[in-house]
């Protein structure tokens, strides 16, 4: 059989319900965007589910969330999952006769044109864009011969499989490559260069994190901690009120140079970044705090360079306040307060010293940045050819292009 098909004539609804017992724990299932399959999510007891129905899925279903779909959160169930319950909010199909296989719609679910014929479906269904069972069914798919579905499927799952190989071995080099540099930078901060090493409030001529945060049009950019990245200051587009801004102390203006720490908020506390652009008025929100080198004590650029190493993230981030193992926990718990900034100790050797770490720590940071940069590029080239295969497996019958709508790969 070749050509097109609507699921509804090689797919049918499934419901296994199952009514849940307070005192019993069961296994849950969900589904990731963009076709990347179906995953266990955490065990809950029958008492702390808010649905009197859940439902079981079996391997080989297909399932579907009903709000996502349109972001590819369509997924066939895994061996591994055999068992496991959804709600009523992932509608569950089996394959209706032997035309078609579920490994075909694993990779339908894999390209934008499924994810944007799902998002058809979905439009004006309900407020949230949910789509129906009775919609998705609508959505018409290419449908080669079952030996061309497990042909083709034999081929992506080999060559899912290689390129998943080529990453991971790609990984493993760039962790070489940061590895090089931790032990790099360790070399150059030792523990014991801490034992004498004044604290970061005594190498700075100012050092606080800022206070004003009321948005509104003014001239003067705010900062915040979205634009504080490990390594890279990313210009910001917001800005203060002018009534607020007036209130910004001079000393609390960044200048070129300074050193922006994240001090809130799990995942990014401790990045640090520069502020690199001359002539912008800006200050820092409450969860950025700015450090300006005495240059008479430390260079700024030596600065820098230390709390963004090894040494210095390990001491900024020891200092962090917050439990974070504690089962309900707010999300400003987790912070580095001025008072714990101000004692991170900062190793001062002589200035010809601290001149010639900031070129060997750049000097070693470039050629790792080239290596990474040939990494991306790489996993870039690689991540492209998957769905080239997939679109040829489809026989680009999902090409826009309606001449081209019954072609089919050879």
């Amino acid at each position: 059989m070749r050509g097109r098909t609507a699921l509804r004539d090689v797919l049918e609804r499934v419901a296994r319900p199952v009514t849940p017992e307070p005192a019993e724990t069961y296994r849950q299932a969900g589904v990731h965007w963009w076709g990347l399959g179906a995953y266990e999510r955490d065990p809950i007891e029958g008492s702390g589910t808010r649905y009197k129905v859940l439902y079981r899925i079996a391997a080989g279903d297909i399932v579907i969330n009903k709000i996502w779909a349109r972001h590819g959160a369509v997924a066939v169930v895994p061996p591994a999952l055999d068992g496991a319950l959804v709600s009523g909010e992932f509608p569950t199909f089996t394959c209706r006769g032997e035309a078609l296989l579920p490994a075909w719609i694993k990779w339908l679910s894999r390209t934008p044109w499924f994810w944007n014929a799902c998002d058809e479906k979905a439009r004006g269904t309900s407020g949230k864009d949910r789509i129906t069972p009775e919609r998705f069914l609508d959505i018409t798919v290419p449908l080669p011969s079952v030996e061309l579905q497990e042909r083709w499927d034999t081929l992506l799952v080999g060559a899912s499989t290689l390129l998943e190989r080529v990453g991971e071995r790609e990984r493993a080099a760039l962790g070489a490559c940061e590895r090089l540099v931790t032990a790099e930078e360790l070399s150059l901060w030792p523990e014991s260069s801490l034992r004498s090493a004044p604290p970061l409030a005594e190498v700075t001529r100012y050092l606080a994190r800022g206070r004003q945060s009321s948005q509104g049009p003014s001239d003067h950019v705010l900062i915040k901690t979205q634009h504080v990245q490990m390594g890279r200051y990313l210009p910001s587009s917001l800005t203060l009120d002018a009534e607020t801004a007036r209130r910004v102390a001079p000393d609390a203006l960044v200048e070129p140079g300074d050193v922006l720490i994240a001090c809130s908020a799990a995942g990014c506390l401790g990045r640090v970044a520069v502020f690199d652009q001359p002539g912008v008025r800006a200050s820092t929100d409450t969860h950025i705090a700015i450090a300006r080198a005495d240059s008479t004590k430390v260079l700024a650029e030596y600065l820098y360079a230390y709390l963004r190493g090894a040494q210095g993230q390990m001491q900024l981030r020891s200092r962090e306040r917050g439990d974070w193992t504690r089962e309900k926990v707010g999300f400003r718990l987790t912070e580095l307060n001025l008072r714990d900034l101000q004692q991170v100790p900062v190793p001062v050797p002589p200035r010809a010293e601290q001149t010639q770490i900031v070129r060997r720590i750049s000097l070693v940071r470039a050629r790792v940045s080239r290596v990474m940069r040939l990494q991306t590029d790489r996993a870039r080239s690689r991540e492209s050819l998957l769905p080239a295969l997939i679109a040829t497996a489809l026989g680009e019958m999902a090409h826009p292009n309606p001449a081209l709508a019954d072609h089919e790969p050879s």
